[in-house]
């Protein structure tokens, strides 16, 4: 029986601390009963973390930025990593509360002294250990889903002690979202490699070349609209690579090309001249935003977006089929993967699902590239 345990343990990536003797499995692999005598519990809290969760209504998880957790996009958190926790948080029907600290051995520490639920980490096991924490794949062992989008498969969940039951809730939701696809979902939105790595190269020297010259236009703008300036730039550059004197065979032109109705709608009187463009662009996205205000951050910028690139109305279309499917129809995921399973036949959805998921990739290439650096507070 051991041998079966140690086999479906190491499937799951999973490390027992010394002082719990194995996990039982059920055999779809949801869910994970502690075997334990007594004395192994005596060491621990007497409050287990799960307890601290459930009863101050928040779950606290801590993390270092990268491609495959989290970003900061300035009015939000996004990132495969930090969607994942948004879910499971969701399925506690606790809130959230996600933290960006400065490198791993922070996040893991603040873990083994009970200040965070749990690590979402890319840090190496041994390091873990180190910290005498236990962890298991974030993925339920869903390796493929992340490798195939160019992210890091090896993101762990710490927790102090594999017996506390927040690592019995959190496996089984990472093994029911690897079950019901929406691991790979959402690593198929976060994507590393929509964009060519070739392409990067011409990517960054444009932006070094162009960027300075609109720089100050998107901060205003941004600042006008309690928006991220680098969210403006990065669909400025998906819009028109920054040309100011760019047109589509449609006739949307400018900078941020702007239709002639949407443009005379947001007070624009000259597509062609970048400042306007800019300012009218901001304007049409921040007012998007608020049609979708219903609906959270991140997801509500990601709806945003797509109204911009395809019009509300057509968002309104896809809502509609999504919640006739049985699905929510005001959360991100579900939109984004029916834009995906029908993009073959319909060529606006594909278009739709590269637009902000390009922007997405932007936003991050400008974040980490062309940001002042910041402070990370733990």
């Amino acid at each position: 029986m051991h041998s079966n345990i140690s086999k479906m343990a190491r499937h799951l990536r999973l490390k027992l601390k010394p002082s719990s003797l194995a996990f039982r499995l059920s055999v779809t692999g949801l869910a994970m009963l502690p075997v334990l005598p007594l004395h192994a519990i005596s060491a621990k809290k007497e409050i287990s973390q799960y307890s601290e969760v459930i009863n101050n209504n928040k779950l606290t998880v801590v993390s270092v930025k990268s491609p495959n957790t989290v970003f900061d996009n300035g009015q939000s958190l996004h990132g495969f990593g930090y969607d994942l926790m948004r879910k499971y948080a969701k399925s506690l029907n606790v809130e959230l509360d996600f933290k960006i600290v400065k490198d791993n051995a922070i996040a893991l520490q603040l873990v083994a002294d009970g200040k965070a639920s749990m690590a979402l980490t890319n840090a190496p096991l041994e390091a873990i250990e180190e910290k005498n924490l236990s962890f298991f794949s974030a993925t339920c062992g869903n390796m493929n889903a992340l490798e195939q989008n160019g992210l890091d498969s090896t993101i762990s969940l710490a927790v102090s002690n594999a017996t506390d039951p927040i690592a019995q809730t959190a496996t089984g939701f990472t093994c029911k979202a690897k079950e019901d696809g929406s691991i790979d979902q959402l690593a198929s939105f976060y994507n590393h490699n929509i964009v060519e790595p070739e392409a990067w190269d011409l990517i960054e020297r444009n932006l070094k070349l162009r960027m300075p010259i609109y720089q100050a236009s998107f901060q205003r703008e941004a600042e006008k609209y309690d928006l991220d300036w680098h969210v403006l730039a990065a669909m400025g550059y998906q819009e028109s690579y920054l040309k100011p004197n760019s047109i589509s065979p449609t006739g949307v032109r400018g900078l941020m090309m702007l239709t002639n109705n949407t443009a005379k709608a947001m007070g624009v009187t000259n597509r062609n001249d970048p400042s306007q463009s800019i300012e009218g662009g901001a304007k049409y996205f921040d007012s998007l935003l608020s049609q979708y205000d219903g609906i959270a951050l991140p997801d509500r910028a990601w709806y945003a977006l797509v109204a911009y690139n395809m019009g509300p109305n057509a968002l309104s279309t896809i809502q509609r089929k999504v919640q006739a499917q049985g699905n929510n129809p005001n959360e991100w995921i579900n939109v984004y993967s029916y834009l995906k399973s029908n993009q073959s036949a319909n060529s606006k959805y594909k278009q739709a699902v590269q637009y902000v998921t390009r922007i997405r990739a932007y936003l991050e290439h400008i974040q980490i590239n062309h940001a002042e650096p910041e402070e990370i507070e733990v």
